[in-house]
């Protein structure tokens, strides 16, 4: 029995020491496993690394929506919008050197360079974005050239679609003219079409009622009739349309009112027919006009026939024509207008007020020709 159990407890010794090595085995192959894992923790560790920041205005206050661009090593770029209180963030990053770009609509792109270290965050300085730039294009526009294209609008107007109406403006507070601009206007007035035909439309009426019959009748006296006609508009427009107007500094248009009672539009209307807008902006006694009626019924003596001369005349023919500008003046406030197309878009009717000066509209012209018949023949 003693033998038995001596080989019993033998082989028990046996099996113990032979599970010893085996023990010892796995403790080696379980430390290199847990080895294996804190490595790999390690290195995710040194793989994530944080970054933060935020962006304000010039005034402190966070931008939120601000898009914030992260480019680093060989890392694909990642893009982060800030917050309500201007705060962003990446989760991950490469280790080494970064850039950010920051842009927010209505600011200006600001930059941030720097470097990230491996498992350490990184908080970005508060990044103030700037108020973007804005361009702004001051065109100055000389005075003349706005007269300029002023001039070609009512060089468009036309009442009936066909009788010139240049010197009325529905522009208000029009940019005066310039000496050069007076002289067109009066020019463009004068070898236009339908003056040469309002012209012989009153040569043709004188000799109807045989006029200054020193000039005879037929062809012959037809010519006379129309030439001094033709005088008589060509002289009292450059006179008191431009030269005058020039000399003085005086607007020689008429500016249409359109607003306010009937009876205000009335009396600005008669009103005009005296007084003008001077180039200074200050109304003014219309001399202008006056004196070019005078000066122009001062020279037709010089080609009328000689019985029908007279210095008293020239003064009555000026009331006379006085009183046809205001007619003509009352037809462009209330009639005219209505009747000419192709109008400025700053047609004054929707409520702006104008200012006054002489009309020299072909209107105006008809009135002033007219006029002459009452000058007696034989």
């Amino acid at each position: 029995m003693k033998s038995v159990s001596f080989v019993l407890g033998l082989w028990a010794l046996g099996l113990l020491m032979l599970s010893q090595p085996a023990r010892a085995g796995q403790d080696p192959a379980s430390s290199s496993q847990n080895g294996i894992s804190s490595a790999g923790q390690t290195a995710t560790a040194q793989a994530d690394a944080r970054i933060s920041g935020r962006v304000v205005d010039p005034t402190g206050v966070g931008v939120a929506g601000a898009a914030v661009n992260l480019s680093s090593g060989n890392q694909a770029a990642q893009q982060a919008v800030t917050d309500s209180d201007g705060r962003f963030a990446f989760a991950h990053a490469e280790p080494g050197p970064i850039h950010l770009t920051i842009t927010s609509a209505g600011f200006a792109e600001q930059e941030f360079s720097g470097s990230v270290q491996s498992g350490q965050p990184l908080e970005v300085p508060q990044i103030t974005l700037p108020l973007a730039t804005v361009n702004t294009e001051i065109r100055v526009v000389p005075p003349q050239v706005i007269a300029e294209a002023q001039i070609k609008e009512e060089e468009k107007q036309r009442a009936l679609g066909f009788i010139p109406n240049y010197y009325v403006s529905y522009v208000p507070n029009a940019q005066p003219l310039a000496p050069r601009q007076k002289f067109e206007l009066a020019w463009k007035t004068i070898v236009d079409p339908v003056t040469f035909g309002i012209t012989g439309a009153v040569a043709g009426i004188q000799q109807a009622q045989n006029d200054y019959s020193g000039y005879g009748q037929g062809a012959d006296g037809y010519a006379k009739r129309y030439g001094a006609a033709y005088a008589n508009v060509v002289i009292g427009t450059m006179i008191g349309g431009a030269i005058l107007p020039s000399l003085f500094k005086q607007d020689p248009r008429y500016f249409y009112k359109g607003t306010g009672s009937k009876k205000s539009r009335l009396m600005y209307a008669l009103a005009t027919s005296v007084i003008c807008k001077g180039d200074n902006g200050h109304w003014q006694a219309n001399y202008s006009g006056i004196l070019g009626g005078l000066a122009a019924g001062g020279i037709s003596n010089l080609y009328y026939p000689a019985k029908d001369r007279d210095a008293g005349l020239v003064f009555q023919n000026a009331l006379i024509g006085i009183g046809a500008t205001a007619a003509a003046n009352i037809l462009q406030e209330f009639v005219v207008r209505k009747l000419t197309p192709n109008l400025p878009a700053h047609d004054p009717a929707s409520g702006s007020t104008g200012s006054g000066g002489k009309s020299h509209s072909l209107v105006g012209r008809a009135f002033s020709s007219l006029s002459s018949l009452v000058r007696e023949g034989d």
